[in-house]
């Protein structure tokens, strides 16, 4: 059967993505960036996934004001990035394991979570930074080295679901991925975040502290931590802090007990920190060693 071996959860900060699209992460500014995730990139050539159910949030490239699913599971067999108005970025179409999507589609609505099935979507930066982080530059003829199931969550517009159910619905992520019966490799990725306000009075906002116990307690009490009430993330993250919901998606397909093998933070990158941590289900750790 397939299996969820580890998670990866990482900023999709959109300069990153233009840093890499124009060849300056060697400037001053970004290297500390880019330095933290070299470790990574050796991590992603030994994990070696066949497939990255990938939780990211749209911004107004696929959905608008007029419809915005809560949770949008990508079926269709790719997606091209969008267009976010300076032209696609220059990285290769994402390219589906449509027969497992399609069977974690069934999965999840006959265990109760309605779940939006997109046959066409376009994907922004919040998927395709941090494939390109984990992967390093790929342009538009290359190909991702595993393929991608996409998941958009809604953090753009009240309500948003909160991190408890977002960590229930990653338990039933792994029922579907467990059940389905090829013998598949899956590295689970959840993005956004980290703390970061964008505009009105509070914008620039930063809160390291907060960051911190965010990725300790991911680790230690991921349980704990996906009761954070929605008022927590904006006192104190900052109104697109509450991207971070959907890192409890990719922790709750994990086990209960797993191992930090790698984290990296940040501040600045554009006006944002960026966050970054992998987690390995530790008896998975231990059988591999």
């Amino acid at each position: 059967m397939a299996h969820i071996t580890a998670g990866v959860g990482c900023s999709h900060v959109p300069a990153i993505g233009v840093a890499m699209d124009t060849q300056i992460t060697e400037q001053p500014y970004w290297v500390p960036v880019f330095e933290g995730f070299e470790a990574s990139r050796d991590w992603m050539k030994k994990a070696n996934p066949d497939v990255i159910f990938l939780v990211y949030n749209d911004h107004c490239s696929a959905f608008d004001a007029s419809c915005i699913p809560t949770f949008a599971l990508g079926c269709a067999p790719e997606f091209k990035p969008a267009d976010e108005g300076w032209g696609p970025r220059p990285v290769p179409v994402v390219k589906n394991h449509q027969k497992m999507a399609s069977h974690i589609a069934q999965s999840l609505i006959l265990d109760e979570f309605d779940i939006t099935i997109m046959n066409e979507m376009e994907v922004d930066h919040g998927l395709t930074v941090p494939l390109s982080v984990m992967y390093g530059d790929k342009g538009p003829d290359d190909e991702w080295p595993a393929l991608v199931i996409p998941l958009a969550v809604n953090v753009v517009q009240y309500p948003a679901p909160t991190g408890n159910r977002c960590f229930n619905l990653g338990r039933a992520i792994r029922r579907a991925i467990e059940s389905y019966e090829e013998d598949l490799n899956v590295v689970i990725f959840g993005t956004g975040g980290m703390s970061h306000q964008l505009q009105y009075k509070r914008a620039g906002l930063i809160n390291r502290e907060w960051d911190k116990q965010f990725l300790d307690r991911l680790t230690l009490d991921p349980v704990g931590l996906s009761k954070t009430p929605h008022v927590e993330y904006l006192r104190e993250a900052g109104l697109e802090g509450v991207e971070m919901v959907m890192w409890h998606v990719m922790r709750g397909a994990l086990d209960e007990e797993v191992t930090e093998v790698h984290r990296h933070y940040h501040v600045p990158a554009s006006n944002t920190a960026v966050g970054h941590i992998i987690l390995e289900n530790t008896k998975d750790r231990i059988a591999a060693e």
